[in-house]
């Protein structure tokens, strides 16, 4: 047979299928029935069986997956996937619009979408190819499931259209949908295997399935909300969205662009109304400031953008009993209270257990002993007490009154002025710090020391193998080897031994020699100084460069530094003027970690290397040789320094095409010198 007309013919099957396919699960107007659609199937099938070589890479066939991941490589997201502020609050929703309105002069509207409760992906396309997919995993970086997400049919592998950016990413919110969510807890029970307690937590562990196509029949969904890369068509959000969907990207309908605060509320009321009518599950509206140049005149607070926020519908409320009150102590020494409760379904899962917050939350509740309390989960996740029935108090009943001992080492408690968090002094002795600490210095965003967790910092601890971080580096084959603890599962009763076998051991110790390698900004953040997170540890170590200097740094220059604030600043001078801590830093430093920041000793370099050192740059637009990323790096390494906002002490705005009007108009306004892609050249040469 002529191999020509064969190739034609799987060409143009593929291309009418998926069609179909996009027909069908994206804008939901199936052109053709079943029965057609899966004979023409079976043709194109039979002809890629017979010639392998014609399959093209987003023929429907490979939709039924069929890759086997044993592991789920981390790896780093290119633009980082930050979370959102929320709030319940219509009122703090006009707060937002006045502080976007206060910090830029300029016209905006503003992008309305549904608040999907599913799981975050980002998926980026090289040529038109979908060619990686990450889980938001901690915002910086996340797990490579892009052999699973090919297998949702809603996600298109590729995309034929000549004006499509050479690489972009779109970011969207994997879901299931309520019927497949109901057909696969049927298969489940007639299997007699344990029920998924809600559609998130079904689309979340199918993603990580290691079989693919085993994913490819749980009936995944996804919906876009966001694009990013350095030559999208439109200089706005909904534009590019809009866009996105002539992509062949599946993208909510009610999706909305609002001229002021005032559309916007009228949209949450309105989709509140229909809410329980969507065919899944959503938890509130996300509402974004439209125009991308304001999103970047606006900026970003350390975890949060400036010119987004989430409005959280009210959760679903369970009614229940107080049984009793108890404490658990955090690294840090904070004292939590939590309420024990005769368990209550709430929002698709069992609660047994509440948090408290602190000691004025139990007063302001005025807590009994034997209360009906009404419970629901904040943002849908964490349980909490919101009222108390107290018409359903008994006479007898006794106060819940917050404890002034440490519940494990009985030390008395105390309480800074000023914060609503009683700490347990003892940081030393106490046993859940000891533990907290060691396991946040260990954990992946910190030192990423691998194979301890399961409960074996708890077993090293009670063997008095450690009682610091320090000690894992003094860890030796002998000390672990033979190790064993069975420990009891809370929420299923079930019993599992945890041991140190040979090939678990040396992996250990393997972990522990490469945490060595592990860069300044990520040790900083191990030491696990209080109220100083993985951003705040980075800038820190980006401007001071070592440890040596930061200890020596006082409060108020501490404050100097962009996005450090009172309690951060603090809590690093309580930190260094601490005995034990110093001791820990010490043996830390003699076990070989880094402890400066891995760049060029500035002050020795001359200033031809040096050509940017002490200026500070604002990037905007699309550049012809370089990325943004690739430019905020070259002025890092040249000694500038890359700031999100204009301001009368930017040194340059380094321009693009498609910058936005407004931010060229402030620079002219503050004097601040506009340079190109060109300009910048000369200046690091």
């Amino acid at each position: 047979m002529d191999k020509e007309p064969v190739q034609k013919k799987i060409e143009s099957l593929t291309k009418i299928l998926n069609q179909h396919n996009y027909n069908y699960y994206v804008l939901d107007r199936p052109a053709i029935s079943d029965y057609e659609f899966d004979q023409k199937l079976k043709e194109l099938e039979k002809l890629e069986k017979d010639y392998p070589e014609y399959v093209l890479d987003d023929s429907p066939t490979q939709r039924v997956g069929g890759k086997i991941t044993r592991k789920f490589n981390n790896v780093n997201h290119k633009y980082p996937m930050l979370s959102l502020s929320n709030t319940y609050s219509k009122a703090e929703l006009e707060e937002f619009d006045q502080r976007v309105r206060k910090l830029t002069q300029s016209p905006f509207s503003y992008v309305c979408e549904l608040k999907y409760d599913g799981v975050a992906i980002g998926i980026t396309y090289i040529n038109g190819v979908l060619t990686q997919a990450l889980t938001r995993g901690d915002g910086i970086s996340g797990d490579d499931v892009t052999h699973n997400v090919k297998t949702i049919r809603s996600i298109p592998i590729r995309i034929y259209d000549s004006k499509l950016p050479s690489e972009f990413e779109v970011r969207g919110e994997i879901i299931l949908p309520h019927k497949s969510f109901i057909d696969l807890n049927l298969e489940k029970n007639n299997n007699n295997e344990a029920l998924f307690a809600n559609p998130r937590n079904a689309a979340s562990g199918s993603l990580k399935l290691q079989d693919s196509s085993l994913v490819a029949k749980r009936n995944l969904d996804c919906f876009v909300h966001g694009i990013l890369g350095d030559s999208l068509p439109f200089t706005s959000h909904y534009e590019n969205i809009q866009q996105a969907k002539d992509w062949g990207f599946k993208v909510s309908q009610y999706t909305k662009k609002c001229s002021n605060i005032d559309e916007v509320m009228t949209f949450i009321e309105e989709i509140q109304k229909i809410r329980t009518e969507l065919s899944y599950d959503i938890d509130g509206i996300v509402i974004k400031v439209n125009q991308y140049d304001i999103q970047e005149e606006l900026g970003f607070t350390s975890k949060f953008p400036r010119w987004a926020i989430a409005y959280k519908y009210k959760a679903e409320q369970g009614v229940t009993t107080l049984d009793n009150v108890i404490y658990q102590v955090g690294r840090t020494g904070a004292v939590t209270p939590v309420a024990e409760l005769k368990p209550v379904w709430v929002a698709g899962t069992k609660v047994k257990r509440a948090s408290l917050y602190n000691a004025d939350k139990i007063e302001e509740l005025d807590l009994h002993f034997g209360d009906t309390v009404f419970v629901e989960k904040g943002g849908e996740i964490i349980p909490k007490i919101v009222m108390v029935d107290i018409a359903k108090r008994t006479k007898d009943a006794k106060k819940v009154s917050f404890t002034q001992k440490c519940p494990r080492c009985g030390t008395p408690l105390k309480r800074k002025e000023g914060e609503a968090v009683f700490y347990c002094p003892n940081s030393s002795l106490c046993p859940p710090q000891i533990q907290g600490k060691i396991e946040h210095f260990i954990s992946r965003r910190a030192m990423n020391i691998e194979g301890l967790g399961e409960g074996r910092i708890e077993v090293l601890i009670n063997h008095k193998l450690i009682s610091r971080a320090a000690d894992l580096y003094k860890l030796k084959y002998e000390d672990l080897y033979g190790l064993e603890k069975t420990i009891e599962d809370e929420e299923t009763g079930k019993t599992k031994k945890i041991s140190f076998k040979e090939k678990t051991v040396n992996n250990i110790l393997q972990a522990i020699e490469d945490s060595k390698k592990i860069p300044f900004e990520r040790v900083l953040f191990a030491l696990g100084i209080r109220h100083l997170g993985e951003t705040g540890a980075k800038k820190i170590a980006r401007q001071l460069k070592n440890l040596e200097t930061i200890s020596k740094t006082s409060y108020e220059d501490l404050l100097a530094i962009p996005e450090i604030g009172e309690k951060i600043a603090a809590s690093i001078v309580d930190y260094f003027n601490e005995y034990e801590n110093i001791q820990t830093i010490n043996a830390l430093i003699d076990a070989g970690l880094k402890f400066e920041i891995e760049q060029p000793d500035f002050e020795s370099m001359s200033s031809s290397d040096l050509p940017l050192a002490g200026k500070s740059f604002v990037v905007s637009g699309v550049f012809e040789k370089y990325s943004r990323n690739e430019l905020k790096e070259i002025i890092e390494k040249k000694g500038g320094q890359n700031i999100s906002s204009l301001s009368s002490k930017t040194s340059y705005l380094l321009a693009g095409e498609k910058m936005g009007p407004e931010k060229k108009k402030k620079a002219e306004q503050l004097n601040i010198p506009i340079i190109s892609e060109a300009d910048f050249d000369k200046l690091i040469q």
